[in-house]
């Protein structure tokens, strides 16, 4: 499993990498600008490390991002998410992306207990019914670090 899981972690890098270009069509905007001709926009969140990420619709509608909600499970306080929606980074912490508003998207961390087929297992992470994003992960990480930017 720990194989997969660095397997998986490599392959979004490389993804991340290669494809973050694709979010936009002008310049990234770099993180605290406004560049009203961007497809994204990346503010740091305060008191925090991480970004909260911000993509026009065209942005979404290219890259195809789409959510799905955090299920809960049978035992109290673990819950689902689809395998496509963890990210894994370069120090193995896993992660999903939030979508708290259309269109933008916050990266929170998880505790995946297991992966069985599909389905990632957490023993901690975003609430039920929490949308999570399912497809464009790569893409988010990649444009919240601005891998292939400007």
């Amino acid at each position: 499993m720990r194989y997969r899981t660095w397997l998986v972690a490599a392959a979004l890098v490389v993804v991340g990498v290669t494809s973050a270009a694709c979010v936009r069509s002008g310049d990234v905007a770099a993180a605290g600008t406004d560049e009203a001709s961007s497809d994204v926009a990346v503010e740091a969140v305060p008191g925090t490390d991480l970004s909260r990420v911000t993509l026009t619709q065209v942005a979404v509608e290219r890259l195809g991002v789409t959510t799905a909600p955090v299920r809960g499970t049978s035992t109290p306080g673990h819950t689902v998410v689809g395998f496509g929606a963890v990210l894994y980074d370069a120090d193995g912490k896993s992660w999903v992306y939030t979508s708290p508003e259309p269109r933008t998207y916050l990266r929170e961390p998880i505790t995946v207990e297991r992966v069985d087929g599909n389905l990632a297992y957490l023993r901690d992470g975003p609430k039920p019914g929490t949308a999570v994003v399912t497809v464009g992960v790569a893409e988010l990480f990649g444009a919240e670090y601005g891998v292939g930017g400007e």
